[in-house]
């Protein structure tokens, strides 16, 4: 805890982290008060509903995966701290984009016709500014800090993503959004302005021509990073795990409105807690290791978080919905009878995927060369975007075949079991060449 908080007043480490804090508030900021606003004012059936909330995150998910290893060169070979400023400074333009989609839909000027697909437009715009920003969160990470200081700063940077999705979500859920379409335009101005205070990280190496085909470049880079067995283990492990919150947080919005019969709020407060606890299990993993990059508590966090995944799957099944009385606001919702067991799983699900996590993208900027960390999660940006919108595309496929949303719960809490066997043959790994390095 003494090096995380050695972390936050140093110039190395705290603009990246307010840069991220507010890319990742900004993102959910604009993404959570499209797909509430669509949810709530413009569709009435939890068909639309959930199909509407996957082809969002689908949207959003596809740029990671078509442009990952463009970003994954262009971190390693330039100077990552130039690349942070030019993303941040296109994020302004793509806002006011997506400000215009919001504003038109408050007014219900041609709202399904212009305004939802100005704000799609806008929200696949900041996955191409996010796959660009991504591997460098990350990677900048062993450039900036010492070694013993990497697990900790991942930590930091993962429970700061959450805590920043907390806010973004909140802020989406409780305010109207002729404010939101205000506020996403003021917070990437504010981005940029931090983020030219963040220390300058040249490549370790003379740049290199970019490869621009990004099918063959992709296919590169993932084979080029499969080589060490641990990364490789990592990165699957890794993309079943945001496979599973991808198809959770699908969701959320349609399950509070239609099994819940709970309000927008409500639907806010889910991705509240689930941000608070991930933010939780992040910075305990790292007390649990102290400062050592292990995957050991892995499989047995993920088991834990399957577990809390089919509690929250049987409260909602035993939920008796309130649909004459009309959505159900916070207070109403808490003083339910199921509520607190309904909350409480959400926050074992979130604290123990924070603590399988954290190690493991430790794992992709520890055992690699230096020169190749940004292609590194760059490759793991493609395998789990890949995952994402499979997991989008298959809950979509879902809603559209007419399975409650309560149901497809259980997809994810089986997912949990593919994702401990993979942590176990990590750990296997781990194990395996800490016994080589020791002969």
């Amino acid at each position: 805890m003494t090096t995380q908080t050695h972390l936050i007043h140093s110039r190395r480490f705290l603009p990246l982290f307010v840069t991220q804090l507010l890319n990742a508030f900004n993102d959910n900021l604009f993404k959570n008060a499209m797909v509430l606003y669509v949810v709530y004012s413009v569709y009435q059936s939890e068909k639309a509903e959930g199909q509407f909330s996957a082809i969002a995150s689908g949207v959003f998910i596809l740029p990671f995966f078509l442009l990952s290893a463009i970003s994954g060169q262009l971190a390693d070979m330039r100077d990552k701290a130039r690349i942070i400023r030019v993303v941040k400074a296109a994020e302004i333009g793509i806002m006011a984009v997506g400000a215009a989609g919001l504003l038109l839909a408050w007014k219900g000027l041609m709202v399904t016709t212009f305004a939802i697909p100005l704000m799609l437009l806008a929200l696949f715009g900041m996955g191409i500014h996010s796959t660009f920003f991504g591997p460098i969160k990350y990677a900048i990470l062993p450039q900036h800090l010492h070694p013993n200081e990497v697990l900790a700063g991942t930590g930091l940077v993962e429970a700061g993503t959450y805590i920043a999705i907390l806010a973004g979500t909140i802020v989406a859920g409780w305010i109207p959004v002729e404010w939101a379409a205000l506020g996403v335009i003021a917070t990437a101005v504010i981005g940029y302005f931090v983020s030219r205070q963040v220390p300058p990280a040249p490549p370790y190496h003379d740049p290199e021509p970019l490869d621009f085909h990004f099918v063959r470049a992709s296919i590169d880079l993932v084979r080029n990073t499969s080589h060490d067995r641990r990364v490789f283990l990592a990165i699957m492990a890794i993309s079943f795990f945001w496979t599973i919150g991808t198809v959770l947080f699908v969701q959320f919005p349609p399950l509070a409105k239609n099994v819940l019969t709970a309000s927008k709020e409500v639907a806010s407060l889910f991705l509240v807690i689930f941000s608070i606890g991930v933010a939780i299990g992040s910075m305990s993993v790292n007390w649990l290791l102290k400062g050592k990059v292990s995957a050991r508590f892995s499989p047995p966090s993920v088991l834990v978080m399957g577990l809390f995944v089919v509690g929250f799957f049987f409260v909602c099944r035993e939920w008796v919905p309130h649909p004459q009385d009309g959505l159900m606001n916070v207070g109403h919702f808490i003083a339910q009878p199921h509520a607190a067991a309904l909350l409480l799983c959400l926050l074992g699900i979130a604290v123990a995927g924070g603590m399988f996590v954290v190690p493991l993208y430790a794992f992709l900027t520890t055992f690699v060369d230096k020169a190749q960390t940004s292609r590194t999660i760059a490759a793991n940006n493609i395998v789990n975007s890949g995952a994402m919108v499979v997991g989008s595309l298959l809950a979509s496929g879902l809603s559209a075949a007419g399975i409650a949303v309560v149901s497809q719960l259980l997809l994810s809490a089986a997912m949990c079991l593919i994702s401990a066997w993979l942590a176990h043959l990590l750990v296997k790994a781990e194990r395996a060449a800490e016994h080589d390095q020791a002969r």
